[in-house]
């Protein structure tokens, strides 16, 4: 939200881009809930997906006139962003770092949402990053397959075979109920 409030005071000091600041402004107004339910289905944890989406956000609204000139959906420019950095961190923190000693098993911190204890999510945190998100565009967003080869680059096959494969392996992790 910070960022919104930024760009809002930078359009009103005026100036030739005070219009296309104005109207990322209200992009991200209108899609802010939608883009968090995507973040938090691709991060696992309502915290990470804030802290997503604010950095793409932050990286679309400094090249915003250029992303509205190529005509394409920006929503599906900014979904495919966050897909892409999130895989992006992933990699980065999945490397190993050796440490000498093993750290103390202390309590477990409190659950910070709601559904971090559900089967359904714990078990979406566990596809891999692709198939996460063509499952989070498919049954959260509602997107059709055509919608979501567009969102993440990807044909539409590779949608259908990465959707095939997470609904196998969401089957598995949960039963046949």
């Amino acid at each position: 939200m910070t960022a919104v409030l930024q760009l809002e005071s930078a359009a009103e000091r005026g100036g030739g881009r005070a219009e296309a600041v104005g109207d990322f402004a209200e992009f991200v107004r209108m899609s802010m809930p939608g883009l968090l339910r995507y973040g938090h289905a691709l991060t696992g944890n309502p915290h990470d997906a804030a802290d997503l989406v604010q950095s793409v956000l932050e990286k679309v609204g400094s090249r915003w006139m250029s992303v509205q000139g190529k005509g394409d959906d920006p929503l599906a420019y900014v979904r495919r962003a966050m897909a892409n950095t999130h895989i992006s961190i992933w990699r980065r923190r999945r490397r190993e770092s050796l440490v000498a000693d093993l750290p103390d098993s202390g309590a477990v911190a409190p659950e910070l949402s709601r559904l971090e204890n559900e089967p359904l999510w714990q078990a979406l945190r566990e596809l891999p990053p692709r198939q996460r998100a063509v499952i989070v565009l498919r049954y959260y967003e509602n997107l059709s397959e055509a919608e979501i080869a567009n969102a993440l680059g990807i044909s539409c096959g590779t949608v259908k075979s990465q959707s095939s494969k997470a609904m196998a392996s969401l089957r598995t992790r949960l039963g046949k109920d």
